[in-house]
């Protein structure tokens, strides 16, 4: 991937849904103008979600997913449909392809149930205007307004008041490409309805100001280049007309004294928190770059509260640490050795670790006293938020790295001073 490719994780994500055959494959091909599903008269073809990071036109950057049919069958057809499942987590937009020339199935109201209590926006293309009878397409489009899917999307904070049911509803042919090009407008249309705010570090800085970036370079860091989180930091703070100073650990001491002026902030990866907090004088404020993405992707007050649980800990309780990629393991690798070593240290207890990695997030949470997760800079913030929200919702505490090392540490508060909300919790 070239070095000017959006991250995934800050793409719209775009899900295709629906049952086997209704023709999603066809449509996606025929959205992307790309072969990038296999598409066949054989029912069940799309055997797991195929994904591809694009420029979609007048949409920008987006991966789309092309998800197994809902109404898959036997037991590998359950493993599909939890995939299928799995991907709404994360689906920024969805679009349910509709089978133009067949009956509407409790697998599509399934499908827009789905969406509907995820807050997912969505809509509908009716596909096989080629094939179908005529006025059985216009039936399928009085079906689906019959269950009142607009009406509940904006009442659900999805749409923009002011909106047409026939905006969220499209007939389609991926065969003769008949309104595809409508159908990519629309879908361009649902992914502008909540342009994000959200800021890395940005909104914290004044033109001018400097930040002190400490970035150790150890096994596991990339050859030749610095991670997603610190590269995206360090666009954010120049975005904002700041200067980023880059050091390692080693050398923040003599680069603090040497700067004309006091820096605004020390940003730190997380592994060297005690050594970094040492290191800075009082009266600037320090965090880490996993505590700016927790604020970033998910919910800092939430993940602030999450590390009191880590006092509470007992023998031989399970411990969820979860990271939101995939990569190599190396020595002295942060979630699989630092953290479980740090937490047993800490704790005095022998507890029981588990890791999960990259798309795989348990939906129950129920065996664990405590879910650790990363900052999730590979994750989308819909995913990252509803991880935190399965956690919630089931009373299971949820921090993340930073703030797990920094509560460990001593510095907790000191890790949050700059968001003043945060640190009034923790009196």
């Amino acid at each position: 991937m070239s070095l000017n490719h959006t991250p995934g994780a800050e793409r719209v994500h775009i899900g295709f849904f629906g049952r086997r055959n209704a023709g999603k494959s066809s449509v996606v091909n025929a959205v992307t103008g790309q072969e990038l599903a296999v598409v066949s008269e054989v029912k069940g073809t799309t055997t797991d979600p195929v994904q591809k990071a694009m420029e979609l036109l007048p949409v920008g950057p987006v991966v789309v997913i092309d998800t197994p049919g809902i109404d898959d069958e036997g037991e590998l057809g359950e493993l599909r449909i939890r995939k299928t499942r799995q991907i709404l987590n994360k689906t920024d937009v969805a679009v349910l392809i509709v089978d133009g020339t067949g009956e509407t199935s409790e697998a599509d109201r399934e499908l827009i149930r789905l969406f509907q209590e995820k807050k997912i926006p969505f809509l509908i293309a009716v596909n096989k205007a080629d094939e179908a009878e005529e006025g059985r397409l216009e039936e399928k489009f009085r079906e689906y307004a019959a269950i009142g899917l607009p009406r509940r999307q904006a009442e659900a904070g999805t749409l923009e008041k002011g909106f047409r049911e026939q905006e969220y509803q499209i007939i389609v042919s991926a065969k003769t490409g008949f309104h595809i090009q409508e159908l990519k407008e629309k879908i361009a249309d649902l992914a502008a309805v909540k342009p994000s705010q959200r800021r890395i570090v940005g909104d914290l800085l004044k033109p001018g100001d400097q930040a002190v970036l400490v970035v150790p370079i150890d096994k596991a860091a990339p050859k030749g280049r610095l991670i997603l989180p610190q590269q995206q930091t360090i666009r954010d703070i120049l975005e904002a007309d700041a200067a980023a100073i880059v050091v390692k650990e080693n050398a923040l001491k003599p680069t603090l004294e040497s700067l004309g002026k006091k820096p605004a902030m020390v940003i730190t990866d997380s592994q060297v928190f005690g050594q970094v907090n040492a290191d800075t004088p009082k009266d600037i404020p320090l965090t880490s770059f996993s505590i700016l993405f927790a604020r970033y992707k998910g919910d800092l007050q939430s993940v602030a509260r999450g590390a009191a649980a880590i006092e509470s800990l007992r023998e031989g309780d399970r411990v969820l640490i979860s990271e939101g990629c995939t990569h190599h393991r190396q020595c002295e690798d942060i979630g699989s050795v630092k953290l479980p070593r740090w937490l047993k240290e800490y704790t005095g207890k022998e507890l029981s670790i588990e890791l999960t990695s990259g798309g795989e997030f348990p939906e129950d949470l129920s065996a664990y006293r405590l879910v650790i997760h990363c900052g999730g800079c590979m994750l989308n913030e819909r995913e990252m938020k509803y991880r935190l929200q399965c956690a919630e919702d089931q009373g299971i505490p949820m921090t993340n790295y930073g703030i797990a090392i920094a509560h460990m540490q001593g510095i907790l508060k000191r890790s949050v001073e700059l968001f003043p909300q945060v640190r009034a919790e923790l009196q």
